[in-house]
């Protein structure tokens, strides 16, 4: 999963032994840590679950997983859901001193993020990443 970007994980669909069970309409970030915690996955009934990365596993164009009951659908005052925040969120927020914003993460081994894709003057650019995109008073 290497270099696998929010960009191109949101247009994998999710799968449960080929059935086609929903897609990725954003991703889910860590309130404290470097890392994905799930995706928001719109499923096929029009219901958005939220599915823990620890219960997903990225195969060549696909996220597959080993249940249909592992996509949640969490009440709103889940901790999912008042202390992660969603990567939508978070684009477009300045980064940096330069003026660069973010528009996307890489993910790496594990669901770490391992990069920041942000943008300026000059376009895009990745930049390593090891501190925490989340504010602390994230919804």
């Amino acid at each position: 999963m290497r270099g696998l970007t929010g960009e191109k994980l949101r247009r994998f669909p999710v799968r449960l032994r080929g059935i086609l069970l929903g897609r990725p309409a954003d991703l889910i970030l860590h309130p404290s840590a470097p890392r994905l915690l799930g995706l928001d996955v719109l499923c096929g009934d029009g219901t958005h679950r939220f599915l823990s990365s620890a219960a997903a596993t990225v195969r060549e164009e696909e996220i597959e997983v080993g249940s249909p009951f592992v996509l949640l659908d969490l009440p709103s005052e889940s901790l999912y859901r008042t202390r992660a925040c969603p990567l939508s969120k978070l684009i477009g927020t300045p980064v940096g001193d330069d003026g660069a914003v973010l528009r996307d993460v890489v993910l790496g081994p594990g669901w770490t993020i391992d990069e920041l894709v942000l943008e300026d003057g000059g376009g895009e650019r990745r930049v390593p990443f090891g501190g925490t995109l989340v504010p602390e008073h994230a919804p």
